[in-house]
């Protein structure tokens, strides 16, 4: 096991950082909070113009062909940038089970215009209670013996007032399992009977109410088979969640060092703050925390890309970085005194990010649950 990235995916460490840096100041990131679309059209172009949004596409859909660490790499640069956008929604939450689970005619249909920047998609799975369980998704579908009538009502569904289209999970047969009987749809987020609200949040972060009523779809925008869809939710979910934490990972990385920063610049009885223990034992303990979620997450999408069994090592991953995340920002934020409130600060832009962040893809209760279960207990 090497955890040191190849040249390739150092290069596009330096490319990321650097572009993501000059595109998407804080400045503009807190620009974009109070902006209606929640991204910027002109910088979507450019990350097209990169290969980003095809990343781990084959090249017949105008992708590069990348790994899935590559993603990886690219994620934590993003979030160390907390950079504001439907690239998670589109990339990470649809592309993925379309590019496992659908026919040939859908990845050539959906993947070649996301890879062209010309689709927006965003996954309508969890509902009211905001939970990542089978067992709360009550939206069905019912087959008229021609298409699908589709209705019900999801929650938190990211950038789904930009999307072009959704993947929607509904229930379309009642079983003894919560988890069977669940299929993934395809719908176009302009259908008649399709209602989008954004939904407020201190983050800006674009999440969504979407309301379908009666709205009818076809036997080919079923993803996977009938019944399956749980299935592909839950390959999606594993990957997805590896990439969560990466970015989750990039943010912290970014609050440590903006508040080491900080800590050395500012004095206090003519001595830098950093200086007095209570401080160092701070940083340390920040650092500690962080250095621990990086190799966490190296480790599982490590696990992830190599085929071997990664539950466990995903659930820690995710659960640690959703501890980590909430304390590292707190503690930057006490470091840095009065002015770490401030709505202008940057350290609080990372911040008003940690909750949508933890319970996305299953909160630290979850995934804590599953790693118990993993040990026997």
């Amino acid at each position: 096991m090497d955890f040191d990235f190849n040249e390739q995916q150092n290069m596009l460490k330096t490319m990321a950082r650097d572009f993501l840096v000059n595109e998407c100041p804080k400045a503009r990131v807190r620009e974009l909070e109070v902006d209606e679309r929640g991204y910027d059209p002109a910088m979507w172009a450019k990350m097209v113009e990169l290969g980003w949004l095809g990343l781990i596409f084959p090249e017949q859909y105008n992708g590069t062909g990348a790994e899935f660490l590559d993603l990886v790499v690219l994620m934590e640069e993003m979030g160390r940038n907390i950079t504001p956008g439907p690239f998670f929604s589109t990339v990470v939450l649809c592309s993925i089970p379309i590019l496992k689970f659908g026919t040939a005619t859908q990845k050539a249909k959906y993947l070649t215009p996301i890879a062209d920047g010309k689709s927006i998609w965003s996954l309508a799975l969890t509902e009211k209670s905001g939970r990542f369980e089978a067992a709360d998704i009550t939206a069905h579908a019912e087959f008229d013996g021609k298409n699908y009538i589709i209705n019900g009502e999801k929650w938190f569904v990211p950038y789904a007032h930009v999307a072009d289209h959704l993947l929607v999970l509904c229930r379309t047969e009642k079983t003894g399992s919560p988890e069977s009987g669940l299929t993934l749809f395809v719908v176009k987020a302009a259908s008649r009977g399709v209602k989008i609200e954004l939904i407020p949040t201190i983050a800006g972060d674009g999440q969504c109410r979407v309301r379908i009523k009666n709205v009818k779809v076809g036997r080919s925008d079923v993803i996977g088979k009938k019944g399956d869809g749980w299935k592909a939710i839950s390959y999606m979910a594993q990957r997805a969640t590896v990439l969560k934490c990466a970015e989750v990972a990039g943010a912290c990385q970014a609050v440590l060092e903006m508040t080491q920063a900080y800590a050395k610049d500012r004095t206090q009885f003519d001595k830098p703050i950093g200086s007095f223990m209570a401080i160092q034992h701070k940083l340390v303990d920040m650092l500690t925390d962080v250095e621990g979620l990086q190799y966490l997450v190296y480790y599982a999408a490590w696990m992830l890309s190599t085929g071997a069994k990664a539950d466990m090592y995903i659930s820690q991953a995710k659960a640690k970085s959703n501890e980590v995340y909430q304390m590292v920002c707190i503690e930057g934020i006490k470091i840095h005194g009065a002015i770490g409130f401030t709505m202008d600060h940057d350290v609080g832009c990372y911040f008003r990010r940690v909750k949508s962040s933890e319970f996305m893809l299953g909160d630290t209760d979850h995934h804590l649950e599953k790693i118990a279960a993993g040990i026997g207990l």
